[in-house]
């Protein structure tokens, strides 16, 4: 046999084409990373101001013409009402002028970002020092000291991430890429279903109770995990329902290279380029990561629009995954094996 022969055996079509994709999906790692994080800046981050008649006109005005559009400011009417916009994450900070001294108040909330906090602070002192004004900063929201950099949500969305389609990568690995019938499409989902109480569970305990890394609700945390592990897992049945084995491929493109540099955990979202601060919000890890904090720290507020997309990544997952087992010409084969 010639050495073409041995490679034409050693290495089959399906297997190159494999490796393709896996070489593929490598650059795609390193261009998604390095282009989301490499040169975090806020850009249009939503801020209040709160000054007496005119004087908070002109200092929006000032605030939005700064170079590079860090801040988008509006005017608030009073710092009650700031305060207020910070702890349902409407806005990420807010400039109270004291208009009787030379010190005004930067709030900020550290707990949905202790990078971003930092930037609006050093762009706050930075606008006030021609001024011969100084900033005396208030955080409104405070990470937990034992939450280096506010980075414990995102670590523990990551960890429920990777379980969801970690487990939906073993059942096809075990057992077939495709269900071969709607019986078995219902016990894989079953069984993910399971998995995501206990995953769950055990992440919501040990950030909580045994690291004390973030506070809040272990109750809260529990179901949010719940629905980040299941959600990521249905849509990576879906994904291999519907293309094989290549469904595992894909799921960790859209959650792995797609959703965790844009998932605001690094660096919240103001700070991330347009592409991957658009997509954020509306993949898994991103919405993840936001509710995770929003119960650490932010009393559960604004939270409804994450767990609305998580939920309808649920939905889709395990409607996709049914239909596509159940549309199975004959429901009495095998589950299709990995390796065809």
């Amino acid at each position: 046999m010639t050495f073409a022969s041995e490679v034409r055996s050693a290495v089959t079509p399906r297997a190159a084409l494999l490796v393709v994709g896996v070489l593929a999906l490598q650059l795609l790692f390193i261009a998604s990373y390095v282009g989301a994080l490499h040169d975090p800046k806020p850009s249009d981050v939503p801020f209040g101001v709160v000054a007496p008649g005119a004087a908070a006109e002109r200092t929006a005005d000032r605030l939005g013409t700064l170079p590079g559009g860090p801040l988008d400011p509006r005017v608030l009417p009073d710092e009650a009402e700031a305060r207020r916009q910070i702890r349902e994450r409407e806005i990420d900070g807010a400039l109270v002028v004291d208009p009787a001294g030379r010190t005004d108040t930067l709030l900020v909330a550290s707990g949905g970002g202790t990078v971003l906090a930092s930037a609006l602070e050093r762009i706050a002192t930075e606008v006030e020092r021609p001024q011969q004004r100084t900033v005396r900063t208030v955080d409104v929201a405070p990470a937990s000291p034992d939450d280096f950099d506010g980075l414990s949500a995102f670590y523990l969305v990551v960890g429920w991430c990777v379980g969801g389609y970690l487990l939906a990568s073993i059942l096809a690995i075990s057992a077939g890429s495709r269900p071969a019938n709607t019986l078995r499409a219902v016990i894989r989902l079953a069984v993910l279903a399971l998995s995501a109480i206990l995953g769950g569970l055990g992440g919501a305990i040990i950030v909580g109770p045994v690291l004390g890394a973030l506070p809040g609700s272990v109750a809260a945390l529990w179901g949010l995990g719940a629905l980040v592990v299941f959600a990521v897992g249905a849509i990576t049945l879906a994904l291999q329902a519907l293309t094989g084995i290549v469904g595992i491929g894909l799921a960790v493109l859209l959650i792995v290279i797609a959703g965790n540099p844009s998932a605001g955990g690094a660096f919240p979202s103001p700070m991330l380029p347009d592409f991957w601060r658009a997509i954020g919000p509306a993949l898994p890890p991103g919405a993840g990561t936001w509710a995770a904090r929003s119960v650490a720290y932010f009393q559960g507020n604004a939270v409804s629009g994450a767990l609305q997309v998580l939920s309808i990544w649920a939905v889709l997952g395990t409607v996709v995954t049914l239909v596509v087992s159940s549309l199975r010409r004959d429901a009495d084969t095998p589950d299709e094996p990995v390796g065809t």
